[in-house]
């Protein structure tokens, strides 16, 4: 007897929890075999085991197992009995979950239970960009944007040349279209619009280049209420056609900014159709803003006078180009650029040094690209227009400046000058009336019209410059519109 006490307590001693497991199931195998068969076992009689040992189990007895403690379970396929972390095992041995087929099993069996429900991930939604297509030398070209002051950025979208040439894509264009984002940026994708149509319409618009050029036929309309007499004034004595190339001649401090302002009003009230684009290159920064306040449904391009020379060439270009596409699609296309001598003075320092300076610090080749720039204005037949009013500064005391101004004299088809003499006795607009005038005004004006306005420069042609805009600027006053004055007049 002791040697079976000492035997069962060796064998708890080396039972693990496995091996119950084990025969519990085995026991459990036995027990409803024998019941099936009508056999019982024989009894055994169960011995208390020692103090500190589990008690021995009986693995041929037909009796019903202890009930387990309460951190126990039974399954119901066995009735095993298993600690909490077995129990969780064994179910997962005998009841393995049913398999749910991934994308690589093609081909494979389907074990998917049919109540199951596939639900797809959504696609993202596609991502879209779109800004001023600018492109290098080398067939690649990137999207600037307008709310950066169309500055070179690395937040702007990559453009590769496969796109570029299949597209025909040149410096100018409004791109639209699908991007993806990278590790180096966002690059187009997919090309959706050009210049707000689809991009196969673009394939048939004429070269800007090959346009017929015309005179200015349709007028502009520059006058809009009643007291803003600078607008009156040039509707008088410089009127504007689409596709005027218009030279604005102003000394320092006569008025030229508000001038340039009551322009852009002007346009942007009378002609909502047509595109405004305001280029200001070297000028001071609160000008800047001044501008984008005063009219903030043109389309400012600037670069102030705290940017650099590469930064000053390149946005003047860039504008004229933004200017041709919009007259290739049809679009009439108003440009006011201020200054084109400081435009010159820009190119000018761009140069390399050629060996072929003439006084005043002018390279020889200096001006070619702004004398194009600004003989891009044009009336076409086949297309829309082009009109550009620039501004040359004189008796600046720098001898480059009037070098510029004689280069770009006569180059227009309309100037006007600004007078030095009348701004410092405070009359505005401060218009030399004498030097100021319009080359084919009979086509803008009806002739009535004109016969009486011609009227009125010779009634003025005896008085100085300063009077001369007093009495003209009297004789307005007294009526609210130029056509009422006009009607007035004999003739």
């Amino acid at each position: 007897m002791a040697d079976l006490d000492e035997q069962s307590a060796v064998v708890s001693e080396q039972v693990t929890p496995e091996k119950k497991v084990k025969r519990a199931r085995a026991a459990a195998a036995a027990t409803n075999k024998k019941a099936a068969s009508g056999k019982t076992g024989a009894k055994r009689v169960k011995k208390p085991a020692a103090k500190g040992q589990e008690p021995e189990l009986n693995l041929n007895s037909a009796e019903t197992l202890p009930e387990p403690p309460s951190n126990h379970q039974t399954t119901r396929e066995t009735g095993t009995v298993v600690t909490d972390v077995k129990a969780e095992q064994a179910v997962a041995i005998e009841q393995p979950s049913e398999r749910v087929p991934l994308a690589a099993d093609n081909g494979r069996e389907n074990t998917q239970p049919e109540s199951a429900v596939i639900t797809e991930q959504p696609r993202p939604e596609p991502v879209f960009g779109e800004g001023l297509i600018e492109v290098s030398g080398k067939g690649f070209g990137f999207l600037r944007d307008p709310k950066r002051n169309y500055v070179q950025s690395p937040q702007d979208i990559f453009v590769t040349p496969e796109v570029v040439r299949k597209h025909a894509l040149r410096d100018g264009l409004w791109i639209k279209g699908e991007i993806r984002r990278g590790s180096r940026g966002s690059q187009l994708f997919r090309l959706t619009e050009i210049n707000g149509e689809h991009p196969d319409r673009y394939r048939n618009l004429p070269v800007f280049e090959e346009l017929t050029s015309l005179n200015p036929k349709s007028r502009i309309r520059l006058e809009t209420v009643p007291d803003r007499y600078t607008t009156r004034v040039m509707d008088l004595m410089t009127p504007v056609g689409k596709g005027q190339r218009g030279l604005i001649v102003a000394p320092p401090r006569t008025g030229k900014t508000t001038l340039l302002q009551h322009i852009a009003d002007a346009v942007v009230r009378n002609h909502p159709e047509v595109n405004l684009i305001i280029l200001l290159v070297d000028e001071r920064p609160e000008e800047v803003t001044e501008i984008r306040r005063t009219v903030p449904q043109a389309d400012i391009m600037a670069s102030s006078n705290d940017s650099d020379i590469k930064s000053h060439t390149r946005i003047a270009q860039l504008a004229i180009e933004r200017a041709k596409r919009l007259v290739e699609a049809g679009k009439d296309v108003f440009v006011l650029m201020d200054s084109l001598t400081r435009i010159g003075r820009a190119f000018n320092n761009a140069m390399s040094n050629s060996g072929r300076t003439m006084s005043g610090g002018m390279d020889a080749r200096a001006m070619e690209i702004p004398r194009k720039l600004f003989a891009a204005a044009r009336n076409t037949e086949e297309a829309g227009s082009l009109t550009i009013m620039a501004t040359a500064l004189i008796e600046t005391g720098s001898k480059m400046d009037e070098l510029i101004f004689q280069e770009f004299k006569g180059t227009g088809n309309m100037e006007m000058v600004l007078d030095r003499q009348i701004s410092d006795q405070r009359v505005y607009p401060a218009i030399d009336i004498f030097k100021s005038g319009t080359r084919r005004e009979e086509l803008l004006i009806p002739a009535n019209d004109l016969e009486k306005i011609n009227t009125i420069r010779r009634g003025l042609a005896g008085h100085r410059p300063v009077e001369a805009i007093e009495r003209l600027l009297s004789f307005l006053r007294k009526f609210p519109t130029n056509g009422q004055m006009l009607r007035e007049i004999p003739g």
